[in-house]
């Protein structure tokens, strides 16, 4: 199961992501929020984080209007390791080396278009599972 929120800066974009999750016959939960009324982004990003770390879902994606405040505040919840990704190497980069499991992106930053390609490669990239890359997420956990 796919955990997805945003603030009122993410909504329509988190709306297009959505699509393409049914699309994709994917399972997912939407934690919010559900309008363009202003909220504040670090509720949704808690949310989505706990249930990532608490193994309710496997992957989280989370939108804001940059993704750069969405992502701090979820990566204060311990486990996760959400990125933010405006770009398709950085998704397949940080899956590979970082076992990223939230991925955090700006919806007045990238269009719909990308950020699909960056959620598709978000979530089908598999982790390399590389020594150096399992010793360096351990260093980050400390």
């Amino acid at each position: 199961m796919i955990a997805i929120g945003c603030d009122h800066g993410g909504y329509e974009l988190k709306q297009e992501i959505i699509k393409y999750l049914e699309e994709q016959k994917l399972e997912y939960k939407d934690f919010g929020c559900y309008d363009t009324n202003s909220v504040d982004y670090p509720e949704y990003a808690k949310k989505v984080a706990h249930a990532v770390a608490d193994g309710q879902a496997e992957k989280g994606i989370l939108i804001c209007g940059t993704g750069i405040g969405i992502s701090i505040a979820a990566n204060k919840v311990k486990g996760i390791r959400a990125a933010l990704c405006h770009d398709c190497f950085s998704a397949q980069a940080t899956r590979e080396h970082n076992d990223a499991n939230i991925v955090a992106m700006g919806a007045r930053v990238i269009g719909p278009g990308l950020a699909v390609k960056i959620v598709d490669i978000f979530l089908n990239t598999p982790f390399s599972n590389d020594e150096r890359h399992i010793r360096r997420i351990a260093q980050i956990e400390e």
